[in-house]
């Protein structure tokens, strides 16, 4: 394992930057805990002469904790229900998935 990876399974890990999430398949009703960094921030989205802002809720997940998240896929945080949508994303070093979520 390299420093980033340490540094990103401490991130995962600590208690305020991360939380626990359940992980449902959407395929094989397969599920399982992983730990997620919730981002939700607006996205801004201009069609034509107009500008639009909307809601987004984005999360980050280890590759470690889930190897082939897939859209459909259902995410629990808490008493949240979100359904991934669009292709997950990894990051450079391939450590991290970055999922586009929306509710259920």
């Amino acid at each position: 394992m390299n420093v980033f990876a340490g540094a990103m399974d401490r991130i995962f890990t600590h208690a305020s930057m991360a939380t626990s999430a359940l992980w449902i398949s959407g395929s094989t009703s397969e599920e399982r805990t992983i730990r997620v960094i919730r981002r939700s921030q607006d996205q801004l989205t201009e069609f034509g002469a107009g500008r639009f802002v909307s809601d987004t809720t984005i999360v980050d997940v280890r590759l470690s904790d889930l190897a082939a998240p897939r859209s459909g896929d259902l995410i629990v945080i808490g008493t949240d229900s979100f359904t991934v949508q669009g292709e997950p994303m990894r990051d450079r070093e391939r450590l991290i998935w970055t999922l586009d979520l929306r509710p259920s």
